[in-house]
């Protein structure tokens, strides 16, 4: 069974500027933004994460290429993307991860879909999978028992990411096409917990 979580406010912070390097127009949010147009932004050109982390969105509708943003700055588009497999100069939307517990993370991967196949369990970020002894390039299928992880498309954290969380429904990613609307390879290289 994996651990639901609860949203409370106060536990995220995230400041948004519609022009690089924190100029221009100013907005905080303290909970999802569903779509920047509807808040007066074409697009999110720099921000600073101020408390909790997040994840971030190419499109409006929590869509495309996902972006996990913790405590920090970014003052570029370059920030948020330059290690994925390829650039995206706007982020439309984004939400809290309430999942998020740095110290307390569990996940199970699989070789196969449905939970099938080899399999390992991981409570600890994994620059290398390779590394590790898993033997293939791909992972079929994930669990998540406890927190909040980030999965690569290559190691050293780099390509594309893929946010499972464990209050997605049940934590259980049964398939490449629910790590999100941008996935199309089961590719992953990497893992991570993501930080609180």
């Amino acid at each position: 069974m994996s651990q639901r979580c609860k949203k409370s406010s106060g536990l995220w912070k995230m400041v948004v500027w519609d022009e690089p390097f924190f100029q221009g127009k100013k907005h905080e949010f303290t909970t999802d933004c569903y779509s920047t147009p509807e808040h007066g932004f074409s697009t999110v050109r720099s921000c600073k994460i101020e408390s909790g982390a997040w994840a971030g969105f190419e499109h409006c509708g929590f869509q495309g290429q996902q972006f996990v943003l913790e405590r920090g700055e970014y003052p570029c588009w370059e920030a948020w993307s330059g290690s994925n497999a390829y650039h995206v100069e706007r982020m439309c939307s984004f939400r809290p991860i309430a999942c998020a517990d740095h110290g307390r993370s569990r996940l199970m991967l699989f070789e196969e879909e449905n939970f099938q196949g080899k399999r390992a369990e991981m409570s600890d970020d994994c620059p290398s999978l390779p590394a590790l002894g898993w033997g293939s390039s791909t992972v079929g299928s994930f669990l998540v028992r406890s927190g909040a992880w980030v999965c690569s498309q290559y190691p050293g954290y780099r390509g594309f990411q893929y946010l499972l969380e464990s209050d997605s429904p049940a934590g259980e990613y049964k398939h490449v096409r629910e790590w999100g609307s941008h996935a199309q390879t089961g590719q992953v290289q990497s893992i991570r917990r993501v930080q609180q």
